[in-house]
């Protein structure tokens, strides 16, 4: 890896240089001889390793998707093909080397165990495949670490904050990304697991009795959080920033965070995202400022690509599509030219960030994450196709609701009747509730070109229930029961 203080404010063209000779060694040393997947592929297309030399002629490799990817009924171990290994297994390859001395031979097995075992896995989520392990070897740790670091350093993050971190704990990469960032910073951190772990009363209490300066949260669950502490009266004070992963984070909801740590004593809090998917093994970050500049990459770990969704084809610099991932130099579970699926509004720049300096690539923050609803994104829902995604910003950020639900139904829970959505929705105090469920209609009907078939103001305790807020890994916001 490079030295990331010099990497982050190298000239892009040493980058793009530094970037294409690592492809060049990674297809030729690793993913052609050792990815039982990639090796088929580049056969079976007549491609040669050899002719990879440049990041320009990713173009000749095919995509990957999900669905290449993921486990099924029929092919419930089709992953282990996406697994860097010299072979099935690695002391069958090397054993004959330990008969070179008592030392040296023992100190080559090691390193190769060491290079391409799993030790750690990590898992997608999903509800129509399997969820799909992504595996890290003992040499991926490493560059977890460092990437953890390299997302601290965007962030600002110093080794004297105290760190509370309440994603929930699972095998997903939002937890242990932090876990491992954490510990290459050497901050002090409270590794939480979230409500559903500690339950929201004693993360409340651990947020002030510590003194936490930086908070780390699913956006979702965060705002619920600072409502009840503030409700509660607490002395978050010390708090200077709260970081988001997992999903996407409006505008509005930032405004909000900051609103009610306020009320808190918070002083200037930065509210900062981060974006990743299962497939990167690492996240990447915002810096600090009043706008996002976008989301601050690790070029000698990937190489991402920005293509038009319907052609395949790579759009220029700052133009809108979809984010493409490859990885460099990691071993485990790799993938080359994975569609993620989430569409970048601002694509992709490699200028230097006008705000912190750093020449890396960014990625716009105004993603949409196909990820959020999964199967649910897009959806007919009265003969209209539905992006369901649009949802989460409007209604996540608007000031005068506290909570909400999107639900999907069919009238009379007959199968071939009319589709209904209904919005549940708690208001914020004081506001009116005729006002309110107008704007509401002319919003919704704008953002999706469907008008809500009705919209159910509840109780605070009702929709928590419903959204499942401290029993669900993540809160159910979109929730279709039409048979």
């Amino acid at each position: 890896m490079e030295d990331w203080r010099a990497l982050a404010r190298m000239p892009a063209d040493q980058i793009r240089d530094r970037q294409d000779r690592k492809l060049r060694a990674f297809i030729r040393n690793q993913v052609y001889p050792c990815s039982p997947y990639y090796q088929r592929l580049f056969r079976e297309h007549g491609i040669d390793p050899d002719s990879i030399r440049t990041v320009a002629d990713l173009g000749r490799v095919p995509f990957t998707f999900k669905e290449d990817v993921a486990p099924t009924d029929e092919e419930p171990e089709r992953h282990k093909d996406f697994v860097v290994r010299p072979d099935d297994t690695v002391a069958e390859r090397y054993g004959h080397l330990s008969k070179l001395s008592m030392y040296a031979g023992k100190h080559v097995v090691a390193e190769k165990i060491h290079e391409y075992r799993p030790v750690h896995i990590h898992f997608t989520t999903g509800r129509t495949a399997r969820p799909t392990p992504f595996v890290y070897s003992a040499r991926d740790l490493g560059y977890i670490r460092e990437g953890g670091y390299r997302l601290l350093d965007v962030f600002g993050v110093q080794p004297e904050d105290v760190v509370v971190n309440a994603f929930p704990y699972a095998p997903h990469l939002a937890f242990w990304q932090t876990y491992f960032a954490a510990e290459a910073q050497g901050a002090l951190v409270l590794h939480s697991g979230g409500g559903k772990i500690m339950g929201t009363g004693n993360l409340i209490e651990a947020v002030e009795s510590l003194r936490a300066t930086v908070l780390v949260f699913i956006p979702g669950y965060a705002y619920y959080f600072l409502r009840e502490a503030a409700r509660q009266g607490r002395d978050f004070s010390r708090v200077r920033l709260v970081i988001f992963g997992g999903e996407r984070v409006p505008p509005g909801l930032k405004d909000k965070v900051r609103e009610l740590l306020g009320q808190m004593g918070g002083g200037q809090v930065d509210v900062l995202a981060t974006y990743a998917c299962t497939e990167s093994r690492t996240a990447w970050g915002e810096c600090p400022a009043e706008s996002s500049f976008g989301y601050h990459t690790y070029p000698d770990l990937e190489v991402i690509e920005v293509v038009d969704p319907a052609t395949g084809k790579q759009v220029g610099e700052g133009e809108e599509g979809e984010v493409v991932y490859t990885a460099l130099g990691w071993r485990g579970t790799c993938v080359l030219r994975y569609r993620t699926g989430d569409i970048a509004a601002g694509g992709m720049t490699t200028e230097p960030c006008p705000n912190c300096g750093r020449t890396v690539p960014r990625i716009s923050a105004n993603i949409q994450r196909k990820s959020e609803f999964r199967e649910f994104a897009l959806t007919k829902i009265k003969g209209t196709l539905v992006n369901l995604n649009n949802f989460f910003p409007l209604l996540m950020g608007h000031p005068d609701l506290l909570e909400w639900q999107v639900e999907l139904r069919k009238r009379n829970d007959d199968a071939y009747d009319l589709d209904e959505i209904y919005l549940r929705v708690v208001p914020a105090p004081g506001v009116d509730p005729g006002r309110l469920e107008a704007d509401l209609q002319e919003k919704v009907l704008r953002e999706t070109e469907v008008a809500p078939t009705g919209i159910i103001l509840t109780t605070m305790e009702d929709i928590l229930g419903r959204l499942g807020m401290e029993t669900e890994l993540k809160e159910k916001r979109i929730v279709d029961n039409r048979p």
